[in-house]
């Protein structure tokens, strides 16, 4: 397990090298605030939108996990563990104000791309709007 890649995987950084063309700027590996060992895969602080690459195994893809034979009942509850990991994070980051997108290894990057972009930009223009009002 210590061999196995846990960032800059081929998907994350498939999103990246589109959403950075694309003219967005962002933080990789960001340590999510109040939760020691846990990181943002690709956040934008000022409009704080957290983004995740799951992968299928790890985080239990309804379509493509898989579930060891060996050792069964102990892989069972690691995995479990990770995906209520997984919820405990999203609830912690909406709670302080985040918006959390989870996306799959296995989706398409320029699908990704397009839904952080569209998100970027939704949260940036109410921040517009909301700071237009208190000039007035």
């Amino acid at each position: 397990m210590s061999r196995q890649g846990s960032r800059d995987t081929a998907p994350e950084v498939a999103v990246r090298r589109l959403l950075h063309a694309s003219g967005l700027r962002y933080r990789v590996n960001v340590p999510v605030p109040g939760m020691p060992r846990r990181t943002i895969d690709i956040a934008f602080g000022r409009a704080k939108i957290a983004i995740f690459m799951d992968g299928c195994f790890w985080h239990g893809c309804p379509e493509h996990a898989t579930h060891p034979k060996a050792n069964a009942e102990w892989w069972r509850q690691k995995l479990d563990r990770n995906i209520a990991r997984d919820l405990e994070t999203k609830e912690h980051l909406a709670e302080a104000g985040w918006t959390v997108l989870r996306f799959w290894e296995h989706e398409a990057p320029v699908e990704v791309a397009k839904q952080v972009a569209s998100a970027v930009a939704l949260k940036r223009r109410s921040e517009r709007a909301r700071e237009g009002k208190r000039t007035l």
